[in-house]
């Protein structure tokens, strides 16, 4: 039995904004919040379902897509989440969400899997600033007086 050493997800995770990481050279891979606009690949899995190819679908929409299509080798454990996924939707044994939660954590589909691959979503900046100028308060007008003086002292 192995000894010591590093383990996934022993200790902290590891910050990309601190100095260390810094000093480290560890830089996350920044993917496109709008999510993957590429081409979806054919499900690498025989006898699809409807619903399996409906996720499917789904999730080659998500920023994470852009990752799996860069590396093509991620591509069939995406299949087999797919199609854990579909499957846990029922009544089905804890085993079964056990094997989709540690899918998705290996394709970056949790926030922990995100930081295991190395991987941030980037901000979408341009909306961000769309969204200030509309939420910005507008002029107020000078607030009522609540409180008078009553004549006679009383």
């Amino acid at each position: 039995m192995t000894k010591g050493g590093s383990r996934n997800r022993s200790g902290p995770q590891a910050d990309p904004k601190s100095g260390r990481s810094d000093s480290r050279g560890l830089k996350f891979t920044a993917l496109p919040s709008e999510g993957f606009t590429g081409d979806v690949p054919d499900f690498d899995m025989p006898e699809a379902t409807p619903r399996e190819l409906e996720v499917w679908s789904e999730l080659w929409a998500t920023p994470q897509a852009a990752a799996w299509a860069a590396e093509p080798w991620r591509i069939r454990t995406v299949a087999m989440y797919c199609r854990w996924s579909v499957r846990s939707e029922g009544d089905v044994p804890a085993a079964f969400l056990g094997q989709v939660h540690r899918l998705g954590d290996q394709i970056g589909l949790t926030p922990a899997g995100l930081r295991e691959n190395g991987w941030a979503i980037a901000a979408d900046e341009v909306t961000e600033k769309r969204t200030e100028k509309t939420d910005a308060p507008e002029a107020k007008a000078a607030p009522a007086r609540r409180l008078r003086a009553v004549n006679g002292g009383g």
